[in-house]
């Protein structure tokens, strides 16, 4: 991971949806940057090596696996602390009822 201008520095983030895609490139991009990262997803092996990627790289995040469609997770990931940056990057599919 490339280190970027520290524009946020001192900053907390949290990102959902952080296992692969989207929300993996976002926390990486979030790290590098300086941001103090918390991901979560539903995956957590991968969150696991998120967490060593972002860290080997001399970053700072943890971890939280969970699913957000529970309220007691969403809960568990804003009781990190501060909140200067949220991101989601999670997709919750719903069931097309046929008509």
């Amino acid at each position: 991971m490339t280190q970027g201008t520290g524009r946020l520095s001192n900053k907390v983030a949290i990102v959902t949806g952080a296992s692969s895609g989207i929300g993996r490139v976002t926390a990486k991009l979030f790290a590098a940057e300086g941001a103090k990262v918390a991901v979560g997803a539903r995956r957590e092996s991968e969150l696991a090596s998120l967490v060593a990627e972002i860290k080997a790289s001399g970053g700072t995040a943890v971890a939280l696996a969970g699913d957000v469609r529970s309220e007691d997770y969403a809960k568990a990931l804003v009781a990190f602390g501060r909140q200067d940056i949220r991101s989601t990057g999670y997709r919750v599919q719903q069931r097309r009822h046929a008509r």
